[in-house]
């Protein structure tokens, strides 16, 4: 379907993408990951042409349908509602719409009617007549009300426009499906929604996203983008973490093979060159380390700017953290963002809230803060209780003309400063280093920005963090860090997240806050999905018992308790020991086959590493015939046998250990 072929992109001189080539197959299901600014959304605007190329070509094959969200989406008319907008999803579907039913006035002339076929076949065909259907179920699990479908487009905010593009683009069931963060603007249940929704899409799908939720249940191709290059990989995203793994370390020893070398050969270049016996010599190796640099092994992005995160130990406190009672909050005295909630934060606790967009999450937080003022009720933070608040806008409130030290420093001098040894430990805690204190904080990544906000706000030594969507400026070795960092920290934590994996790695326990309220459950995500599904089970369970008559529910429950029961329970066991004797012979040949797999994988890969040490010997000592450029391709030959058997013994093992359970 599309086929990047040594496509380079420049902008000025940075190099963006440099011989990037990957085929992208009729059905695949492609997750794009990579740091921040490493070039996916690039890619995106190649394919839709908004972007050429310095060179390489793409190709793209049986001119596919394409759906993307586009940025700032705007009405055509002031008073289009957000159903109208919506169902424009399918450019010239309402044209051809219109067309059909001018000549449905008509139809006694035998090409008015082939026209009419031809137009009805094509529509029918892209939907048209169940599109807004589809439309309004997009409509409505992205989190939009029924009342809300006929109000004015442009009376939506930017989130809200996007989540109706978004919208848009998903009803409009197109061939190639390209999105691009799509999770930044939704709230966990609409992600949720997002999840289902997609799995269930059967075109072709491209997904850039640091969502590992997403990516875990949606792709099974990855593709990496980083340090200029694309690289595939077969197979999932635990299959991707794992295997970038592998290609890094081998990656590494190739570079420290490469730079052992040139440095040697500079040694000698240095301590010759000016002696003229041995000029030529000094000359040759010369040439060596520039043919060296043109092909200079280069580390990927998010190991070269790779940080650390660690949280200070919190200050004392009492175990209460936070009550509210009753609390309530409106903006204008009339309509109540939430009303009536009580719930209570204790010490230890990592708490996360989540709900749809306006039932009043960050308006909740900020209360907490204490940077905005209940409306009713109390809101009663507990014995000292030093809240840390970090909002969405936190890379806003950064001044980006500021270095990174001076933005620190301010923190760390308004709030009693110290021994100027101490603020640079601080500084090193955090993962910035001589090279990073003077960098402009407008020129940070996104992980180094949420670093930097981390230690302003640890400057203050809170002992109750509220963080509000902390992962939005985050890409997935961002997040893990953050995680793990959030995980060993000792204080009390309230977040708030649309990013599923996170909460489920971080929370300890559940806010539910609902049109009706807010439900607390003392366990994790999984915790609280398994008492929702159970909540939901009961509700539906007692409306069907009570339309059923007290007559069948006795009858029911007296054929329940009868003999027969039991017989019919010890049938079906006997039934299930044969069925798992009968599957396990089924599948004997394919744990015969697997087991020969894995061994010959093993085997192999013993061999290929004993080739590697050799190989890598030679350029470790090279002799002076060694051709270095064919040293190096030999290295990297049986790297990439090495990473093909490494890839088969774990599809293998990991088919077996499925299979046998490990036994």
């Amino acid at each position: 379907m599309l086929d990047f072929q040594n496509i380079s992109v420049h902008y000025g001189h940075q190099d963006v993408l440099t011989g990037v080539t990957f085929r992208v197959n009729k059905g695949d299901r492609i997750g794009v990951v990579g740091p921040n600014g490493s070039g996916k959304s690039t890619l995106f605007k190649i394919v839709l042409g908004e972007m050429g190329t310095d060179s390489g070509e793409l190709i793209i094959e049986s001119n596919p349908r394409i759906g993307w969200t586009r940025q700032n989406p705007e009405p055509d008319t002031p008073e289009e509602t957000l159903l109208e907008y919506s169902l424009r999803g399918i450019p010239g579907l309402s044209e051809m719409e219109a067309e059909m039913a001018e000549l449905e006035q008509d139809l006694t002339d035998p090409a008015k009617m082939k026209r009419y076929g031809e137009l009805q076949t094509k529509f029918e065909h892209l939907g048209g007549y169940d599109i807004e259907t589809r439309v309004k179920v997009a409509l409505g699990g992205l989190g939009f009300s029924v009342e809300e479908f006929t109000k004015p487009f442009k009376s939506f905010s930017g989130g809200w426009r996007m989540r109706a593009e978004l919208s848009r683009v998903l009803a409009s069931k197109p061939d190639l499906l390209l999105l691009d963060e799509p999770s930044n603007y939704l709230d966990l249940p609409a992600v949720d929604w997002l999840q289902k929704f997609l799995k269930a899409y059967d075109g072709t799908l491209m997904l850039i996203s640091h969502d590992r939720y997403l990516l875990r249940t949606l792709t099974n191709i990855i593709v990496e983008v980083d340090a200029g290059t694309a690289t595939r990989y077969e197979g999932d995203l635990d299959y991707y973490l794992n295997e970038r793994e592998v290609r890094y370390q081998h990656l590494l020893a190739a570079k420290e093979n490469q730079d052992h070398h040139r440095e040697q050969l500079q040694r000698f270049v240095d301590r010759f060159r000016a002696q003229a016996t041995k000029a030529a010599q000094a000359q040759s190796r010369q040439k060596l380390i520039d043919k060296i640099d043109e092909e200079r092994i280069v580390l990927p992005k998010r190991y070269t700017q790779s940080g650390r995160l660690r949280l200070a130990e919190p200050p004392a406190s009492g175990i209460e953290m936070f009550r509210c009672e009753d609390l309530g909050f409106s903006y204008d005295g009339v309509k109540k963002v939430f009303h009536g909630l009580g719930f209570q934060v204790t010490r230890g606790d990592k708490v996360a809230l989540i709900g749809y967009n306006g039932l009043g999450k960050t308006t909740l937080m900020r209360i907490i803060a204490g940077t905005r003022e209940a409306t009713e009720g109390k809101a009663i933070l507990g014995h000292n209780v030093i809240p840390g608040y970090l909002s969405q806008e936190f890379a806003e409130t950064i001044p980006p003309d500021v270095s990174v030290y001076r933005t620190a420093k301010n923190a760390w001098d308004a709030h009693g400063g110290g021994p100027e040894k101490n603020f640079r430990n601080q500084l090193g805690a955090f993962g910035f280093d001589e090279n990073d204190v003077e960098k402009p904080a407008g020129v940070l990544s996104g992980g180094e920005k949420i670093r930097l906000a981390f230690l302003r706000l640890f400057l203050t030594a809170p002992n109750f963090l509220l963080l509000d969507e902390p992962t939005t400026h985050l890409d997935l070795d961002g997040r893990r860090l953050l995680e793990e960092a959030l995980r060993k920290y000792k204080g009390t934590i309230l977040l708030v997240s649309h990013d599923i994996d996170f909460v489920r790695a971080t929370a300890t326990s559940i806010l539910e806050i609902t049109r009706e309220g807010i439900r607390q459950y003392p366990g994790g995500y999984d915790y609280y999905c398994e008492k929702k599904a159970e909540r939901e089970r009961a509700e539906g369970g007692r409306a069907k018992v009570e339309s059923k008559s007290e007559k069948n529910a006795a009858v029911q429950s007296s054929s329940s308790d009868s003999p027969s029961s039991s017989a019919a329970h010890q049938l079906s066991s006997k039934e299930l020991r044969q069925q798992r004797a009968a599957e396990r012979a089924k599948i004997a040949p394919q744990v015969k086959e697997l087991k020969k797999r894995v061994e010959t994988a093993e085997k192999k890969l013993e061999e290929l590493q004993k080739a590697l040490d050799e190989a890598s010997e030679e350029l470790f000592n090279p002799k002076p015939t060694t051709d270095f450029a064919e040293a190096n391709r030999k290295v990297r030959t049986i790297q990439f046998e090495i990473d093909r058997y490494t890839a088969d013994w774990e599809e293998a093992a990991t088919k077996l250990e499925e299979l046998t359970g490990g036994s």
